[in-house]
C-alpha cells in the first residue's frame, strides 16, 4: 500500500504596522508623582507634623509638649541668630574626627584579619570583648584619661564606630567569591593591593552597611556624651544646647535641637550614603 504526499505550499503573510495603538501609555499624573520617593517621604513628614500639632493642642501644655509651630519658630530663631548653626558645627567637627579615626582603625584590623591568622584571632577576640560594651559606658574612663575636652568625645566615638564597621567589613571580605580571589592572584595581586583592588570593591555593600551603622552609633553617642558632661573647653555642641535649654525649661528649644539631630541624620542618610550607593554598588549591579 503506497500513498503520495504533496509538499506543503509555502506562503508569507505580511503584517500591517499597528499604528492605531500608541506605543507608550501615558501614566496618570497622580501615579507619576507617587513614583517619586522624595514626595512620598515628604508626605509622611507632613502627616507626622499635623499629628504632632493636633496632640500638642489637645494636651495644651507648652512645658510638656510644645506644638509643631512653636518648635518651628524656635528652630527658625536658633538658625537666624546663628546659635544653633554654631553648636552643630562644633558637634560635626568632633564627630568627623572620631568617625574617620574609627574607619582607619577598622580598615587596619580587617586587613590584618584577612591576611594573617593572628589578625583573625585578634579581631574576633576584640570584637567579642568590646562590641557589646556601650560607648557611653566608657565616658567616665575617657574623662579620667583625657579630661574635659574633645579627646574624651573622640575616644568614645572611635569605640562606637570601630567594632560595627570592622565586623561588617570582615563579613563582606569573607563573602567574596573564590573566583574573584583567584582572578586577583592570577594578576599577581598580593597584600594591600589584593585588599584594595579585589576585596574592597567586592565587599562594598557590606562595607557601606557598616559605615551607615557606624555613623548612626557615632551620632547618637556624641549627642548622649554632650548631654552627660556638656561643654568642651567652654564650647558646647548640639547635645549641650539641648541640655542647657532643658535646665532653663525652654522645651520648644529642646525640641528644636532634637529636630536638628533628626534632620542631620536624614540629610546624611539621603545625600551622602544614598549617593555613594548609587554611584557604586547600584551602578555596578551589586544591589537592587
Amino acid at each position: 500500500m503506497s500513498h503520495s504526499s504533496s509538499a506543503r505550499k509555502e506562503y508569507e503573510t505580511v503584517l500591517q504596522p499597528l499604528t492605531s495603538v500608541p506605543l507608550e501609555r501615558e501614566l496618570p499624573l497622580g501615579q507619576r508623582l507617587w513614583q517619586q520617593g522624595w514626595l512620598r517621604k515628604s508626605l509622611i513628614l507632613i502627616l507626622l507634623a499635623v499629628l504632632w500639632e493636633a496632640v500638642a493642642r489637645y494636651q495644651n501644655n507648652d512645658l510638656l509638649l510644645p506644638s509643631f509651630l512653636q518648635t518651628a519658630s524656635a528652630l527658625q530663631d536658633g538658625l537666624l541668630s546663628g546659635e544653633l548653626l554654631g553648636k552643630v558645627w562644633i558637634s560635626l567637627v568632633v564627630l568627623l574626627k572620631g568617625y574617620l579615626i574609627g574607619i582607619v582603625l577598622a580598615f587596619v584590623l580587617t586587613t590584618l584579619a584577612v591576611s594573617t591568622r593572628f589578625g583573625r584571632d585578634l579581631l574576633s577576640t576584640l570584637t567579642s570583648m568590646f562590641n557589646p560594651l556601650p560607648a557611653i559606658a566608657l565616658l567616665p574612663l575617657a574623662l579620667l584619661w583625657f579630661g574635659l575636652g574633645q579627646n574624651s568625645l573622640i575616644f568614645v566615638l572611635v569605640h562606637s564606630v570601630l567594632w560595627a564597621l570592622a565586623l561588617n567589613t570582615y563579613a563582606g571580605f569573607l563573602g567574596v567569591s573564590e573566583t574573584l580571589r583567584m582572578a586577583g592572584r592570577n594578576y599577581g595581586l598580593k597584600g594591600m593591593r589584593f585588599v584594595l583592588f579585589i576585596l574592597i570593591p567586592a565587599a562594598l555593600p557590606s562595607i557601606l552597611a557598616g559605615l551607615k551603622i557606624g555613623w548612626a552609633f557615632a551620632w547618637r553617642t556624641l549627642i548622649a556624651a554632650e548631654l552627660v558632661f556638656g561643654a568642651t573647653s567652654g564650647k558646647g555642641g548640639l547635645g549641650w544646647y539641648i541640655f542647657q535649654n532643658r535646665n532653663e525649661l525652654y522645651t520648644d528649644k529642646v525640641f528644636a535641637g532634637l529636630a536638628v539631630v533628626i534632620l542631620i541624620g536624614l540629610l546624611v542618610e539621603n545625600l551622602v550614603f544614598d549617593t555613594l550607593e548609587r554611584v557604586t554598588v547600584k551602578r555596578w549591579g551589586m544591589q537592587r
